[in-house]
């Protein structure tokens, strides 16, 4: 049985589906004004290994990752600068809705191309915000005609007062301070933007209210309802999400960041127009720390993946690294962690490449791992399983191999596609090997010791074999 930690009830509950054995599944997504740091990319992985265990699990998943190309501010509160805008400017580019769209398409071709290092899978869709305003405008003009918005001189406004559940996940009370946005004009503190008005004349979208944008935490709610249901093709008193259905989706996840503020209003929004439950399932991951402080462009300690690579880091070994924690736990980022993640990921794919043939899988170690996995994602229990396949010797190497490569289903660590490397080894490394096998053969273990040190000091590894020493990269 597939059980998950629900954020929303503080449980861990069993999971099952709305419908039969499909799954509606909405990731937040990034908001790319900038490249996606290490500490974001935590959350897609996070989602990417929770579609794999459904599918693993015989589910079939319909998900999307949303791509936030406008509306959101610099403050989720919304307060501060847009934050495209601000990518605008960092790069001195003109204040325009064709510069924004630029911006918008290198940073989303970068964050996709992390995606695909990542071995992460292509979601169903990728949406991007600002090719759904008009869904957005139909949301919030079906809150306005329920009596749940009102007019500001910056914007228009979602009441809270009048939703006598805002605020259930996480349990927020009623003075909670996150979200408050220092506005006199507001009604109470928690209300937020559901339409910014445009502070600039070259942005700005339409809309019955004024020229502005959507309000960043209605474009999801807009994207769930558009591609999830078809309440927003049908707007109106009858609603077509079916009525024997418990809510507009299954799964919605993101990070532990958006609970307080932006998946609380998504669910006052989307609830209060639908009459429906938003999400069944909330499940969020924690933060990829430095030290004591989270992973975040505000605090200026962030890591891009092309910082790791530039370190001689693979992708993968990133990956192998955040499944060797739960993703409700933090996970402190340091270049020794990852290191040694890599050494271990290598070990791993080592072991793999040097068995030729797939023969049977072992069921014992694989209910091992699936109860790992189905258990709230134990991604350190179920890496540790794989671990003991790969060490236990009374198991034929290539039972061990498909053992292993059905468990990458789930872990996505791209060993199913791996390849014999063809190594280039210079002639003063080569010598070198060639001296520590003569120290070898002739016992003298010390001189052994030494000239492997000195043949990884120069960026390769020795392996010492029945047929002899074999050489790899490191």
């Amino acid at each position: 049985m597939l059980k998950f930690f629900n954020t929303l009830t503080k449980e861990k509950e069993d999971f099952s589906p709305i419908k039969g054995k499909k799954v509606c599944m909405y990731n937040c997504g990034p908001t790319v004004y900038d490249d996606v740091h290490i500490g974001n990319l935590r959350s897609f992985v996070f989602a990417d290994v929770l579609r794999r265990t459904l599918e693993f699990n015989g589910l079939k998943v319909k998900q999307i990752l949303n791509i936030t190309d406008i509306g959101h501010l610099s403050g989720d509160g919304d307060e501060g600068e847009d934050k495209m805008t601000r990518g605008l400017k960092r790069e001195g580019k003109p204040i325009t809705l064709k510069a924004m769209q630029e911006l918008a398409e290198i940073y989303t071709k970068r964050f996709q191309n992390d995606l695909k290092e990542l071995n992460i899978e292509k979601p169903t869709k990728m949406p991007r915000a600002s090719s759904h305003i008009k869904e957005d405008v139909k949301l919030i003009k079906k809150l306005e005609q329920k009596g749940f918005t009102y007019k500001t001189s910056a914007g228009i406004y979602f009441d809270t007062s009048k939703d006598r559940n805002y605020g259930k996940l996480g349990g927020l009370s009623e003075n909670h301070e996150a979200q408050i946005e220092r506005n006199s004009e507001k009604r109470n503190g928690r209300d937020f933007a559901l339409w910014k008005f445009s502070k600039s004349e070259g942005l700005g979208f339409k809309s019955p209210w004024g020229k502005g944008f959507p309000g960043w935490h209605i474009e999801c709610s807009a994207m769930v309802l558009k591609y999830f249901s078809n309440f927003l093709d049908s707007f109106g008193v009858n609603l077509r999400i079916d009525q024997d259905q418990s809510a507009v989706i299954d799964i919605h996840t993101g990070g532990m960041d958006l609970i307080p503020i932006h998946h609380n209003n998504e669910i006052a929004q989307s609830e209060n127009a639908t009459g429906k439950h938003f999400a069944r399932y909330w499940l969020h991951n924690e933060f990829v720390t430095m030290g004591t402080d989270k992973m975040a462009k505000s605090e200026g300690n962030v890591f891009k993946l092309q910082d790791l690579k530039e370190k001689g880091i693979d992708p993968l070994s990133f990956r192998y690294w955040l499944l060797t924690a739960h993703y409700r736990s933090p996970i402190s980022f340091s270049w020794e962690a990852i290191e040694a993640a890599q050494t271990a990921f290598e070990k791993i794919k080592n072991q793999i490449q040097s068995i030729k043939n797939k023969g049977k899988i072992s069921e014992k170690y694989l209910s091992q791992f699936k109860e790992a996995v189905n258990d709230d994602l134990n991604t350190p229990k179920a890496v540790a399983v794989l671990w003991e396949v790969l060490k236990d010797e009374s198991l034929p190497a290539e039972d061990r191999k498909k053992t292993i490569l059905e468990m990458d289903k789930v872990l996505g660590l791209g060993l199913t596609t791996l390849k014999k490397e063809s190594v280039t080894i210079p002639s003063e490394v080569r010598s070198l090997v060639e001296k520590r096998e003569k120290a070898r053969t002739q016992k003298i273990w010390p001189e052994a010791d030494r000239l492997r040190k000195e043949i990884e000091a120069k960026g390769f590894e020795v392996k010492d074999t029945e047929k002899g020493p074999v050489v790899k990269n490191l």
